[in-house]
Parts: structure tokens; C-alpha cells; sequence
């Protein structure tokens, strides 16, 4: 477990209790601004906290590989500086896009490489 990269404990410690038998948990990184608290990825999903619900509540969403059509890396500048120049990333699902802003573009660069992955092969 001590190889897997994560930003906060208890984010870690709420995926693992969720996991499917034979599961296993690739990262845990938390996300900056509205709505989304963390992302977290297995071999299997893509699990999304989203705190964006009325009356304070929370939601773990979970978004299995095959459900998504696309991963994009956002940005509001010029790719002049380079593709991962930003820290955010949305994942397309259906008619839904999950936005999600790491601190830190590797954070980004390694979501949206483990995600378009996993996508690729089916």
C-alpha cells in the first residue's frame, strides 16, 4: 500500500473501503475548488467525490473505464508551455463531464495518463 500515491489519509482510507474483491487502488489525489473533493483511481474505475449536492451532502461516484468517451486536459491558455500545462482534466461520460483540478500538473498528467489507458483498450 505504500507505493500507491495519495494526498490525504482518509481519502486513501474511504476508497479501500469501498473497493470490489480483487480490486486494486492506483492513486488518491485530492482536488482544489467547487464541488469536487477528490479522485481516486483503481484498475477497474475512476471514483469521484462530489460534495456539488444540496443540503452539504456528498456523493462517491464511481465511473467504470467503459463508460467513459473521452479524457481531456483543461486549460485557459495556450498549449504554447506544453500539453500538461495545466493541472485539471475533465472525463466525458455520456452526456456528463467531471471536471476535476489537482494541485500541480503532474497530479493531472498521471490521472488523465491512467485513465486514457484504460479507455484505449477497449
Amino acid at each position: 500500500m505504500a507505493d500507491i500515491p495519495y494526498d490525504r489519509k482518509e481519502q486513501l482510507k474511504q476508497i479501500e473501503s469501498g473497493l470490489l474483491q480483487g480490486e486494486r487502488i492506483l492513486a488518491v489525489y485530492d482536488a482544489i475548488g467547487a464541488g469536487t473533493g477528490f479522485l481516486g483511481l483503481t484498475d477497474r474505475r475512476v471514483i469521484v467525490q462530489d460534495k456539488s449536492f444540496v443540503g452539504k451532502r456528498v456523493a462517491l461516484t464511481s465511473i467504470p473505464y467503459g463508460k467513459i468517451s473521452a479524457v481531456s486536459v483543461v486549460s485557459n491558455k495556450s498549449f504554447a508551455g506544453g500539453f500538461f500545462s495545466s493541472g485539471s482534466i475533465a472525463v466525458h461520460v455520456g452526456t456528463h463531464t467531471y471536471e476535476v483540478d489537482f494541485r500541480g500538473d503532474n497530479k493531472a498528467h498521471h490521472v488523465h495518463n491512467v485513465i486514457l489507458h484504460y479507455i484505449s483498450q477497449t
